[in-house]
């Protein structure tokens, strides 16, 4: 398994098939501190259930779902409550606009409580975020492992440490090639939470991508 490692400011990193770029101290760890604190207490969180083999069973985390009027989300035979934006995460939606050039009008949260939680390999492929969708993800708290695997060539494998206050921008055609996952770490007792920004198609509007598609990290 290849280990992508950076320094800095923004990098892209290599990976084929993908545009997948990093930002890694985006976030000062003071601020991302207060971050943290004010969305574990402020975040109507909920267990969602999700159907696998014909069987209803709990994530293994946390989360919940912000988005414009009409920005609706699901998977794996769930489909999550819209919460309005929240004066505070239409301030963080602005500041990662800004910073990768793209739009965003949703946001799935995650709260990974510790090392114990996780999710499984998948890709960000739903109808509703179009055939080449863009996500910003903000990391927030205890580090955690990000595991890519190629879906048609199984040795492609990347892994990356998502630190505290870093943030990754997915992109191009990474969701048709690519699976991800945060695995169980045993040992890790921090909490962790990922505010994954999107793109949701609203009901009724045209297929097509989304994004720009010459859109690049």
């Amino acid at each position: 398994m290849t280990l992508l490692a950076g320094l800095g400011g923004r990098e892209r990193l290599p990976l084929p098939d993908a545009e997948l770029c990093w930002w890694p101290g985006w976030m000062p760890s003071e601020e991302a501190a207060e971050w943290f604190a004010l969305l574990v207490g402020e975040t109507p969180w909920e267990q969602s259930e999700i159907t696998i083999a014909g069987r209803r069973l709990r994530i293994p985390r946390r989360n919940a779902w912000y988005g414009d009027p009409g920005a609706g989300y699901g998977y794996s035979g769930t489909r999550l409550a819209r919460n309005p934006w929240t004066p505070a995460l239409a301030t963080l939606r602005a500041r990662i606009q800004h910073t990768t050039g793209q739009s965003f009008n949703s946001a799935l949260l995650n709260w990974y409580r510790t090392g114990a939680d996780s999710v499984a390999w998948h890709s960000d492929d739903e109808p509703e975020l179009g055939p080449r969708p863009v996500i910003a993800v903000l990391s927030l708290g205890t580090a955690r492992r990000f595991e890519l695997r190629h879906r048609r060539r199984p040795e492609l494998r990347r892994s990356l440490t998502l630190h505290d206050g870093s943030l990754l921008l997915m992109g191009g055609a990474m969701q048709s090639h690519w699976r991800h996952r945060i695995p169980k770490q045993p040992g890790v007792e921090g909490a962790r939470i990922s505010a994954t920004l999107r793109l949701a198609r609203p009901p009724g509007s045209p297929r097509g991508p989304l994004a720009d598609p010459r859109a690049r990290c």
